[in-house]
This record gives C-alpha cells, structure tokens and sequence, in this order.
C-alpha cells in the first residue's frame, strides 16, 4: 500500500497535527507560509477518485474542518485549496491561509513573488 520512493509514504511530510487509519493531517514546513497545512492519504494512491466514497467524505471533511479553523482564528485574506499532485503524485490536499501580505499573494504560494 506504499510505495518507497515516494516522499510522503516514507515521510510524515511535516509537523503531524492528527492522523486517522487513512488520512494524516500535518502543518507543512513552508517558510513564509506559517498556516500551511496538508491533508495527505496514508497510502499511496494517487487520485481523489481512487478512495472508497466513505474515505473521500472524510477527507473533505477534514479539508472542510481545517479551513473553518484558520478562517475563525487568523481570519485570513483568503483560504487556497488545491491538490495537484504533479510532484508528488500521492494524494495530498494543500489547506493554506492566505494573506495580504504573504511574498505572493495575489499570486499561487508557488507563483512569483510580489513583496519581499
């Protein structure tokens, strides 16, 4: 159910704040990004569409719980959701609190800076 060249099957991916049977939840290490957090499938699979339906309403439950908290304690400018996966093809959901003056807001955390 993991795959040993993958990243987030071999590491925690950051600061574990809560882990279930499937689903993990960590606070990212991204320097200038203090409320990043990541909602990361405890085995590799690499599509949303992969998990059994019980395990894609957890998950977006969790994804849902995250953003309610970072809204209703930093009261950020916005709350970006994604999951890509095009580096890292194991399902994971990026929850990261957005604000007017993070480096590169309005732009995508991984877009090019704006401010130092």
């Amino acid at each position: 159910m993991n795959d040993s060249s993958c990243v987030l099957c071999t590491t925690a991916g950051g600061s574990l704040v809560w882990q279930g049977a499937r689903v993990r939840v960590i606070r990212a290490d991204e320097p200038g990004f203090p409320a990043f957090y990541r909602v990361i499938a405890r085995h590799h699979v690499g599509e949303f569409s992969a998990l059994l339906s019980p395990e894609r309403q957890r998950c977006m439950d969790l994804v849902c719980a995250i953003e309610r908290v970072l809204i209703e304690h930093l009261r950020p400018t916005k709350i970006n959701l994604a999951a890509l996966g095009n580096m890292v093809p194991h399902l994971h959901w990026h929850v990261i609190a957005r604000f007017e003056w993070d480096s590169q807001f309005p732009q995508a955390v991984w877009g090019p800076r704006q401010r130092e």
